[in-house]
């Protein structure tokens, strides 16, 4: 169970940058501190100097004193706010025009001066800092709306969506010790298409972090329609639509499948006798939120696994949320997480 620490020295390697745009939090500065000490990448703390003093205190450490450059995004920054200004109105100017929202200068000025996580993803935009990451104290949604108005989503795919990376205490009966579930964290019903962005998303994800080649499952309660109704049909869809892309990106995929099926050889063989993944599935698709949220867990509290996200995936560029009961060290690892994410925007 090495996964996080392999993570870890991969993105170490590549001298990145990433912006913390919460530095009122003294685990943000802490993480900050412990980036600069272990030589994993180059922080950049953003918040007022009033906010950065009172976290620096709490938690006993100095920014200046390691060289940690801070920005206090409510002075502004005039590249940015028009970068933001042209980028919205160019993704509205596409609407009906009576669905248009323009906005003008002073709009973005105030945007990006009361909302630290927009000024952020607009650094990250314009490729100032390699990533973000945030979410220690705002809420996903929060995130979310940040990570749509600032980055948007990436060429071909239209669904923003998080998976887990899940280090198991002990490799599946086909051999793998580390595997992908998505979506568990962003969208409660995915549709038959949004299933597809999520899909690819998260194959390219777990390449990403663990320099693996994914086997995607599409998980249902059927298998290659033993059962029928309108939940495998959308997964059935799913998979229909989705075999032209997998192919292009030269990924396996294979679906409905049953978890069983996907996960052990035996079963896959007698249950999918023809099909491309034989239960040797490494990345598995939920066919909804309750079904990828209750999965991971039951492998993290049951399995033993450790859960490492969720990790925003499909965006422009990369960005991750964190769970507001995050621990320092929780923030240096997406802080990895993100620079290795980054290597393929």
């Amino acid at each position: 169970m090495d996964a996080i620490k392999k993570i870890i020295e991969k993105a170490s390697a590549l001298n990145g940058t990433v912006v913390l745009p919460e530095g009122m939090d003294a685990r943000v500065i802490t993480a900050a501190c412990a980036c600069v000490d272990r030589k994993i990448c180059t922080p950049v703390v953003l918040g007022t100097p009033e906010e950065i003093a009172v976290a620096e205190a709490s938690a006993g450490l100095s920014l200046a004193a390691r060289g940690i450059k801070t920005i206090d995004y409510t002075q502004g920054d005039a590249e940015l706010e028009v970068a933001y200004l042209e980028a919205w109105n160019a993704k509205e100017s596409k609407k009906p025009a009576e669905k248009q929202k323009i906005i003008d200068l002073a709009t973005a000025e105030k945007t990006l001066r009361t909302k630290r996580i927009y000024f952020g993803g607009m650094m990250v935009n314009l490729g100032r800092v390699n990533g973000l990451v945030a979410g220690s104290i705002a809420s996903t949604g929060d995130m979310l709306r940040a990570a749509f108005h600032t980055l948007g989503t990436q060429k071909g795919v239209k669904t923003a969506s998080s998976c887990f990376i899940m280090d198991l205490k002990r490799p599946t009966p086909s051999g793998d010790s580390v595997l992908a579930f998505g979506d568990c964290a962003v969208i409660p019903n995915p549709t038959a298409e949004q299933l597809v962005d999520i899909g690819l998303a998260t194959a390219q994800t777990y390449r990403d972090l663990t320099g693996n080649e994914p086997r995607v499952a599409y998980l249902s309660f059927s298998t290659k329609g033993s059962a029928a109704g309108d939940l495998v049909e959308k997964v059935q869809k799913a998979v229909e639509l989705a075999r032209p892309r997998f192919a292009e990106a030269g990924v396996k995929m294979d679906g409905e499948l049953q978890f069983d099926a996907a996960i052990v050889p035996a079963v896959g063989q007698l249950k999918n006798p023809k099909g491309d993944i034989q239960g040797n599935a490494n990345v598995f698709i939920f066919p909804d939120l309750q079904a990828g949220n209750i999965g991971y867990k039951i492998a993290q509290r049951l399995g033993e696994a450790d859960a490492i996200g969720p990790n925003l995936q499909g965006l422009a560029k990369a960005m991750n949320d964190l769970s507001r009961g995050c621990s320092a060290e929780d923030i240096v690892g997406t802080i990895c997480v993100t620079l290795l994410q980054s290597q393929t925007k």
